[in-house]
C-alpha cells in the first residue's frame, strides 16, 4: 500500500469524522484487506451489499434484512451500490461515534425508503411487522400491528399529515430519546457487543497472542494495544478463506474493543 496515498487519504477524511488519524489509518487498512483488491487504488474499490451485510450481521448482531439494506444505502452516499473507503470511514464515524444529532439523521435516513424525505404509514407498518415477527413469530396479528402504527403516528406525526417528516422525527426523539430506533434497530447495541467480546474471549482465552495482553490491561490501554495489533495483523495482503478468517478475528477482537470499551 502506497504510504503517501494513505497519508493523503487520512488527511482528507480526518476533518469530517470523529476518529483520530491513527484510527482512520487502521480503518482504511482494514477496508483494504476486507475488499481484498490490492491491485487497485483505494479510492476505486468498495464493499458490496452482501459483504457489508455479513459485517452487520456477524459483528453487530443485526438480523432484519430490510434494515441491513437500508443501513448499506445510508453508508453508500453516491448510490453506486458500493461503499468506498471514504464512505466506510465516514459511515462508521456516525454509526459508532456519532453525536446524538448525527445518529438522529442517520436513523431517519434508514427509515424512509422512497426518497421523498418522509416515513409513510405503509413503511412504518412494514418495519414494525418485520421487527415484531422476528421477535415473536406468530404472536402478532396484522390488526395489532396497525394499532401500533396508529400509536406511532399519534405520537410522532405533529402536523397530522399521515406521515413522519424529519422535523416530526427530530421533535419526537428529542422529547423521548427511546424513540430513536422506534422502527427497528439500526445502530450497534453496545451491550450486545460487549457480551460478544466476552463470549469470544472465553472461547479463545488459550490464544495468548490475541487475548492475553488485551484482557490484562486498562480500557485505555486496550484501545491503544488493539490498534497496534490491528495494524500489525493487516500488514500483508490476504485473500479467500484466510482473508475472511482474519477479518472475523480483527473485527471481533480489535474493532469492537476499540469502539465499545472507550
Amino acid at each position: 500500500m502506497d504510504q503517501k496515498v494513505l497519508k493523503r487519504l487520512v488527511e482528507s477524511i480526518s476533518k469530517s469524522v470523529n476518529f483520530k488519524k491513527s484510527e482512520i489509518e487502521c480503518l482504511i487498512r482494514l477496508f483494504h484487506n476486507v475488499v481484498g483488491r490490492g491491485d487497485m487504488k483505494l479510492a476505486n474499490v468498495g464493499l458490496d451489499r452482501n459483504t457489508f451485510r455479513v459485517i452487520l450481521h456477524s459483528i453487530f448482531g443485526m438480523t432484519d434484512e430490510v434494515l441491513m439494506n437500508r443501513v448499506f444505502f445510508a453508508f453508500d452516499k453516491d448510490n453506486d451500490n458500493y461503499i468506498n473507503v471514504k464512505e466506510w470511514v465516514k459511515g462508521l464515524s456516525v454509526f459508532l461515534r456519532g453525536t446524538f444529532e448525527e445518529k438522529l439523521k442517520f436513523c431517519f435516513e434508514v427509515y424512509y425508503f422512497n426518497g421523498d424525505g418522509y416515513i409513510s404509514r405503509e413503511r412504518i407498518y412494514d418495519m414494525l411487522k418485520n421487527s415484531l415477527h422476528q421477535q415473536s413469530p406468530g404472536e402478532e396479528t396484522d390488526e395489532g400491528i396497525r394499532e401500533l402504527v396508529d400509536i406511532a403516528l399519534k405520537k410522532m406525526d405533529y402536523d397530522n399529515d399521515g406521515r413522519i417528516s424529519f422535523a416530526d422525527f427530530e421533535k419526537a426523539v428529542k422529547e423521548d430519546r427511546l424513540l430513536l430506533e422506534v422502527f427497528g434497530p439500526c445502530l450497534p447495541d453496545a451491550k450486545s457487543i460487549r457480551q460478544e467480546i466476552l463470549r469470544i474471549g472465553r472461547e479463545e482465552k488459550r490464544d495468548t497472542i490475541w487475548y492475553g495482553p488485551l484482557l490484562l490491561i486498562s480500557k485505555k490501554e486496550k484501545r491503544e494495544t488493539a490498534w497496534t495489533y490491528l495494524d500489525f495483523q493487516l500488514c500483508g495482503p490476504l485473500t479467500g478463506k484466510k482473508m475472511w478468517e482474519a477479518v472475523v478475528k480483527v473485527y471481533q477482537l480489535q474493532i469492537l474493543i476499540c469502539f465499545c470499551l472507550r
